[in-house]
C-alpha cells in the first residue's frame, strides 16, 4: 500500500483504460435498461429496456482489503481531477465481512464472503469512507443510497444493474461482484490481489461473458506475479492441456507466427501485411471476383488479429500500417461488402466468404471528426483541398457514414468563410431531413400525420420496424389482389431503410425538439405539397 505504488497502478489504469476496454473503438448494439432505479426499489416492476449504441466496454477492479480500496479511490479521484480530459465513472463497493482476512492470508483459494444486504461490521472510518463514495454516486446519478440497512441493499441492486448497463467504467471491489456477478459489457479485471486455485478462477471468470466478434475474450492485468498461481488453477480444474483452451497466445506469437498442435506454422500480423500490401497495392483497384473475395478473406483475418493485438500494450507504434492506409483498405472492404451483398440477394455468390463488419464498426470514424475536418477547412478559408480528400477518405471507411455521404457532400458545398459549422449543420440536418420526408411522403402517397410518428418512433427505438400493423397504417389504400400490396410494401421498406440510415445517429429528435429553424426551402415544399 505504498503511496508511490498505489499512485503508479493509478497511472497505469487510466493511460491504458481506453486501450484495454476499446472505450473508442469498440462499437456494437446492446439493449440497455432505462428504468433501474425502479427495478433496484422494487424487482417486481417490468424491466424496460430501449436498443442503443455503445462505445468500448467496462472493468472491475480487485484490490486486497478496505485500506487498499480506500487509497485508490481516492488516488483516481486525485489524479482524474489534475489531468484535462474525458474522466472515467468509477464507484467502489465492500461490505463487513465475517472472516475479516484476506485471501492474500488464506489458503483454501477462496474468496472471503461479504454480505450484500448489510454494512453493520464495518468500522467506523470504513462506513465514513463508503458513504462519502455513495455521495459521489448519487452525484452522478441522481440517486439517494446510504449506508443504512434500507438502503444499502439497493445501492447493491443499483451498481450491478448500472455495471450491467456500462453506465459504470470501473468498479473498485474487495471480494463483493467476483463471484456469480456476470455482464456481458465487462471485459477487463484489473487485479492487485493475491488470487488462488478456485477464488482466482471464479474472479477471471468476470470477465467470460462473450458479447460479439469485438468482445471475443476477457482481459485480465495482474499488478501481482499470478502467472505459477494461474497455472496451478487452469491445470487443477481442467488438464495438463487446458492452458492452450483457456488463455491467449503471446504478443510475439500473434505478431510474427506460430506453430499450432499440429506441427503447422500459422501466418502472424506482420507477414499477413506484407501479402495484403504486395497482392493488393492500397492505391490499386482490385479487378476480377476471385481477387475480390480473396481480398475480403485477407483482410478479415488482418481485422481479427488487429482486434487481440490491439489488447496488447506492445501493438502500440507497430501496426505497421499507418492509419491513412488502413482507412484506404477499409474503404475497400466497405465497397465490396455493398457489392457482395446485393449479389447475394441476386444468385448467392458470396456464400463462401464471411465479412467481419463488427470488427469494422469498431473503427467507426463518428459525426463529431467529420465536422472538426469541416471546421478545419473553413478555418483555412475553404481552400485547403487535402481536408476534404481525408473528409471523403474517413466517410468511406466507416460503416456507419457511408449513407451519409451525400448529406456531407450537401453541406460542405454550401460552408463559406462567414459559416458556423455546428449551428449550420443542425440547421440543414433538420432541413434537409423534412425536405426528403415530403418527398418520400409525395412519391409514395403516404399518409402525412402517420408516417412523421412512424418515423419519430423508429428514431426514437433506434430502428425502423417491419412488423406488424405500423406500417400498413402509413400506406395508401393498394389492392390486395395480383400482389400489388405486398411489391409496393416491399419497396416502401426500402426506401425507409434508406432514409432511416441516412439521419441515425445525427440527433435528429434532439435538434427537431430544441431548436426552432425559419425554413423557408421547407415551406416552399410544404405549402407545395399541402
Amino acid at each position: 500500500l505504498s503511496p508511490n505504488r498505489i499512485n503508479l497502478v493509478t497511472k497505469y489504469i487510466l493511460e491504458h483504460f481506453n486501450q484495454k476496454t476499446k472505450r473508442n473503438t469498440g462499437s456494437y448494439t446492446f439493449n440497455k435498461l432505462i428504468n433501474i432505479e425502479s427495478i433496484s426499489k422494487d424487482n417486481k416492476n417490468k424491466e424496460e429496456r430501449e436498443k442503443v449504441r455503445l462505445v468500448g466496454f467496462n472493468s472491475i477492479f480487485a484490490v486486497s482489503s478496505i485500506d487498499a480500496a480506500k487509497l485508490y479511490y481516492h488516488e483516481f479521484k486525485k489524479q482524474m481531477k489534475e489531468k484535462p480530459g474525458e474522466k472515467l465513472r468509477i464507484a467502489t463497493i465492500f461490505s463487513y465481512a465475517p472472516n475479516e482476512e484476506d485471501v492474500d492470508d488464506r489458503n483454501d483459494g477462496l474468496l472471503g464472503e461479504e454480505n450484500s444486504d448489510s454494512t453493520e461490521g464495518l468500522s467506523l472510518s470504513s462506513r465514513e469512507f463508503l458513504e462519502e463514495a455513495i455521495r459521489d454516486y448519487n452525484e452522478m446519478f441522481g440517486t439517494a443510497y446510504d449506508t443504512s440497512s434500507d438502503k444499502f441493499p439497493n445501492y447493491y441492486k443499483d451498481l450491478s444493474l448500472r455495471m450491467k448497463n456500462k453506465e459504470v467504467d470501473l468498479l473498485i471491489v474487495v471480494n463483493m461482484f467476483l463471484t456469480g456477478f456476470d455482464a456481458t459489457t465487462l471485459n477487463t479485471l484489473w487485479v492487485d490481489k493475491n488470487l488462488q486455485m478456485h477464488g482466482l478462477i471464479q474472479a477471471f471468470s468476470r470477465t467470460n461473458r462473450i458479447l460479439n466478434s469485438v468482445k471475443t475474450y476477457g482481459n485480465i492485468i495482474c499488478f501481482r506475479n499470478l502467472q505459477k498461481e494461474t497455472d496451478d488453477a487452469i491445470a487443477l480444474f481442467g488438464d495438463k492441456h487446458a492452458s492452450g483452451i483457456v488463455l491467449l497466445k503471446t504478443f510475439n506469437d500473434y505478431y510474427n507466427g506460430y506453430e499450432d498442435d499440429d506441427g503447422k506454422f500459422v501466418k502472424g500480423y506482420v507477414e499477413r501485411i506484407n501479402e495484403l500490401r504486395e497482392n493488393f497495392p492500397v492505391d490499386e483497384m482490385i479487378e476480377g471476383e476471385q481477387n475480390k473475395k480473396d481480398f475480403i478473406k485477407a483482410f478479415g483475418r488482418i481485422l481479427r488479429l488487429r482486434n487481440i493485438l490491439s489488447s496488447f500494450d506492445d501493438f502500440v507504434g507497430r501496426e505497421i500500417l499507418k492509419p491513412i492506409q488502413f482507412q484506404d483498405y477499409t474503404s475497400k472492404y466497405n465497397d465490396l461488402y455493398d457489392e457482395f451483398k446485393v449479389k447475394k440477394t441476386a444468385d448467392d455468390v458470396s456464400s463462401d466468404i464471411a465479412f467481419e463488419m463488427e470488427l469494422v464498426k469498431q473503427i467507426e470514424v463518428n459525426m463529431d471528426y467529420i465536422l472538426m475536418l469541416v471546421e478545419n477547412y473553413h478555418t483555412s478559408n475553404c481552400k485547403d483541398k487535402d481536408i476534404l480528400v481525408e473528409i471523403k477518405r474517413a466517410v468511406g471507411s466507416s460503416t456507419q457514414l457511408r449513407s451519409k455521404k451525400e448529406l456531407i457532400e450537401q453541406f460542405i458545398q454550401r460552408v463559406n468563410t462567414n459559416t458556423n459549422v455546428i449551428d449550420e449543420w443542425k440547421k440543414f440536418v433538420v432541413e434537409q431531413k423534412e425536405l426528403d420526408l415530403i418527398n418520400l411522403i409525395k412519391e409514395e402517397k403516404l399518409k402525412e400525420e402517420e408516417t412523421r410518428n412512424y418515423i419519430d418512433n423508429s428514431f426514437r427505438n433506434g430502428e425502423v420496424r417491419t412488423v406488424g400493423t405500423d406500417l400498413d397504417k402509413i400506406m395508401p389504400p393498394v389492392s390486395r389482389f395480383g400482389g400489388g400490396r405486398a411489391k409496393k410494401k416491399e419497396g416502401l421498406i426500402v426506401k425507409l431503410k434508406d432514409f432511416f440510415l441516412k439521419y441515425e445517429g445525427l440527433g435528429i429528435l434532439e435538434f427537431s425538439n430544441k431548436n426552432s429553424y425559419d425554413l423557408p426551402q421547407v415551406a416552399e415544399e410544404k405549402a407545395e405539397y399541402k
